[in-house]
């Protein structure tokens, strides 16, 4: 290097051949004077046009030029020592980039900022957004969906029409007792039948409400405890539950992508199906809250829910009786998908809470 401080020799690609030329760089002016070693080519550049390497502690520097040229210098001190020698002075990011304090602090800075948007940043914009979305769009996300599940979950109901709509008309004398203004949410309800479901119950977005051909025969006895399922499910319809699950995973889904870039969509989905199963615990109860009160407003006792989780409950030992026993009932009858009332939380728990619910004065 002549003049370490003034002209550096290098290596220049001038985008046309692959094969480097040797040439001096010195800054001139506001310019970038680029000469061969032979002094017959010579250009020029304005510095502010010129897409200058940031100092990084390993590897050589590479600048492009406004031609489309490259310049490579494999001595990066070197490099570092002409560049500082110019006067030019490197950003404060740059500078924090090559200290390992600033680099941990900046890392725990993001790891505190992912955490607290996982943990209240996803829920409240989650909510917030689920309820700001229009009635009619909710309605079309929720026939949407009717639609696929009938088309892979759901048979036509084999329960005699007279029975489901003595079962429709006692719902609805218990929404109206508890709703007198007539403010209940919309809803909608259908029976079908379904061998991958079993005994279950389930709302959709803009208040189609699902309730399947078992479920109805496990209660037959007991026609108040399924109208605590089904205001249960209302209770879903009124705070918009299925909705917010579907905002949230796709936050959820945004956030993993933002951190895992195109790492991996399998492990992009792990944690949003995680998240969404806690955030279900939560919407879960507040639905038997909601079923309660209902309930409770039409003139029904809460604890008549307990018999639905007891029966649950009694089922599910019996399946895992079955299951130990290697019988073949278990391997007919696998496992219920765990998307509705059935799921969680824990039974005991939900048993205990309309055991003792009391009503607010």
């Amino acid at each position: 290097m002549d003049g370490m401080a003034v002209t550096l020799s290098t290596r220049w690609f001038d985008g046309r051949s692959p094969r480097p030329q040797s040439v001096t760089l010195r800054v001139d002016g506001d310019e970038l004077l680029l000469r061969t070693q032979d002094g017959a080519v010579e250009h020029r550049y304005p510095l502010a046009r010129v897409r200058w390497p940031e100092r990084r502690t390993h590897g050589q520097r590479q600048t492009e030029l406004p031609d489309g040229s490259l310049i490579q210098h494999a001595d990066a001190a070197e490099w570092d020592a002409w560049w500082q020698a110019q006067g030019h002075r490197e950003g404060a990011v740059v500078g924090w980039m090559q200290s390992w304090r600033a680099t941990l602090v900046a890392m725990a800075g993001t790891v505190a900022f992912l955490a607290a948007a996982w943990v209240w940043g996803v829920p409240w914009l989650s909510t917030t957004l689920a309820h700001l979305v229009p009635q009619a769009l909710e309605e079309r996300i929720g026939e949407a969906s009717m639609s696929q599940l009938q088309s892979i979950f759901l048979t036509p109901s084999e329960l005699p029409q007279k029975q489901q709509d003595a079962l429709r008309q006692r719902f609805a004398a218990v929404v109206k007792a508890s709703h007198p203004d007539g403010d209940a949410p919309p809803w909608n309800l259908s029976f079908h039948k379904s061998d991958i479901l079993g005994a279950n119950a389930f709302a959709l977005p803009g208040g189609a409400i699902v309730m399947t051909d078992d479920l109805v025969k496990m209660l037959e006895d007991r026609p108040d405890a399924l109208v605590g399922v089904l205001a249960h499910e209302l209770g879903h319809v009124q705070h918009r539950h299925g909705l917010d699950m579907l905002v949230r995973s796709s936050l959820v889904s945004a956030l993993v992508g933002v951190v895992l870039g195109d790492a991996s969509s399998f492990l992009a989905t792990v944690p949003a199906t995680l998240v969404t199963q806690s955030y279900s615990r939560d919407a879960e109860r507040e639905a038997d809250a909601h079923a309660a009160a209902l309930l409770h407003a039409g003139g029904i006792s809460p604890a008549e829910m307990a018999v639905f989780f007891e029966r649950i409950q009694a089922e599910e030992r019996q399946g895992d009786a079955d299951a130990d026993a290697g019988s073949d009932a278990a391997e007919e009858g696998g496992d219920a998908l765990p998307i509705s009332i059935a799921s969680h939380p824990d039974h005991a728990e939900r048993i205990r809470f309309f055991r003792e619910w009391k009503p607010f004065h």
